[in-house]
């Protein structure tokens, strides 16, 4: 297997499997997102619980993993782009770290084609 696309794929996913939703609202509301409205961990549902600001930072952060993950393939493996960005996608969607129950992955798809 070719080592580049083993290395793309698993830094995008673990890009996007990283639940801002979930941390932001953990830290600094002290409750679980997926307790709330429709359960998703994304922007609007975090949107749901008032919280301007918050939903703002996880749209912020929600997009740069997106871009982070594919400006990185950019950079180093050029030819992998998009695999990057479909894994990231994909990564957010269906996080390891929640048993594959994440958002729904408009901020992450924004931050890819950014």
């Amino acid at each position: 297997m070719n080592t580049d696309l083993l290395i793309v794929t698993i830094y995008s996913y673990m890009f996007g499997s990283i639940p801002f939703g979930l941390i932001i609202t953990k830290v600094f509301l002290k409750q679980d997102i997926r307790k709330v409205g429709s359960g998703n961990i994304g922007t609007t549902n975090v949107l749901r619980t008032g919280k301007k600001s918050l939903a703002i930072a996880t749209l912020l952060l929600d997009s740069l993993k997106g871009y982070i993950s594919v400006y990185l393939t950019l950079v180093y493996f050029e030819s992998l782009i998009s695999l990057s960005g479909l894994i990231c996608f994909i990564g957010h969607i269906f996080p390891i770290w929640l048993n594959f129950k994440g958002g729904k992955g408009v901020a992450t798809y924004l931050g890819i084609i950014l």
